[in-house]
Formats: C-alpha cells, structure tokens, sequence
C-alpha cells in the first residue's frame, strides 16, 4: 500500500465528472481502494474520493468505526425527505479551511462494494453528510460552491480562535448575571 498526493482545490481533476467504474474487482481498484484507505487514515480524514488522489472515478472510501474503513463504488444518492442540517465542513483537498454547509439531513444510497456486489441503504446525521460531500467530489463540485454564506468560511485556526472567544465572552456574562449583588453601605 502506498500514501496517494492529494489533489488540491485549483487543479482541473477536481472539477470535472468522474468515470464510472467498470469493474470494481479489477486488481488496479482494488490496489486504489487500499491506497486510498490509507492515505485517508494517514490525512485523518473521514472520507476521501479518487479525484482527491487524481483518479477520475467513480468511488470513495469513508471511515466505518473507529479503525475500519468501506468503500462505495458508482453511487447513488438522494436526499429522503426535505430536511436540511447546517455543519461545518473541512476537506483534504482544501487545507485549513472550513466552511458551513446546508446538506440533506437523511438520504438513500445505492452502489457497489470492493467486491462487485450491490449495496443500499440509508444514512443521516454525520454520515449522510459525508456520503454528500464525497458523492460531490465525483460530480466535480467542492463544498465552497455549495455554501450560501461566505461569512461561514475561513480558516480553521481563526474559526477556532472565534468560537473560543465568544465561548467566553457568553461564560463572562453567565457569571456576571449570576453573580450576587454586592452589598451596599
């Protein structure tokens, strides 16, 4: 197995629409799906889809349990139901940065697995997020193009320090309206 280079937001394979997978037991897949799984943990990613790693295909690989990882070959997802969730995203091809992005709370997915054969089901919360993300990546879409609010992107590192901020600023106020009166002379 081998760490793949990721590709970075800017270069052209990851704007365009990946090829379907002819034959997901062809031992090049299978040789891309274990670099992948790899190079995934090794980024500590959730998710990552072949054009991150300059392959134009029709698959990615996400983490399923604390060590373990899947992938789904030529997928298929739609949204169930018309609700929304707002979260923050990160991506391995866009270092550093993260973004706020509205995405299908629950959706259907259909594909195949390492071994060719059908798989479906249904996922939501963080894992219907994810399965958004890198269906995304196979359409040629980056999450900054799904976002509405452009004051919901910026660096890790300062969202960090914001958030730490205001988490404080709204501890000062707790204490202070929660705080005795002091006595009067």
């Amino acid at each position: 197995m081998a760490i793949l280079k990721i590709a970075r937001m800017g270069h052209p394979v990851l704007l365009r629409v990946a090829d379907p997978v002819a034959d997901p037991t062809a031992p090049e897949i299978r040789r891309l799906i274990a670099d992948m799984i790899e190079t995934m943990h090794d980024a500590q990613g959730l998710g990552l889809a072949a054009p991150q790693v300059h392959v134009p295909l029709r698959l990615f690989v996400y983490r399923s349990g604390p060590a373990g990882a899947s992938v789904l070959v030529n997928p298929e997802i739609e949204p169930v139901g018309d609700e929304e969730e707002r979260g923050w995203e990160g991506c391995l091809s866009i270092p550093g940065l993260r973004g706020c992005v509205a995405r299908a709370r629950r959706i259907r997915f259909r594909g195949l697995d390492a071994e060719g054969r059908p798989v479906e089901g249904e996922a939501e919360g963080l894992t219907a997020r994810v399965f958004q993300h890198e269906a995304d990546h196979l359409d040629g879409v980056l999450y900054p193009m799904r976002m509405d609010d452009l004051s919901l992107f910026g660096f890790t590192e300062e969202l960090a320090r914001a958030a730490a901020e205001e988490a404080e600023r709204k501890g000062a106020a707790a204490e202070g309206a929660a705080a005795p009166a002091a006595p009067r002379p």
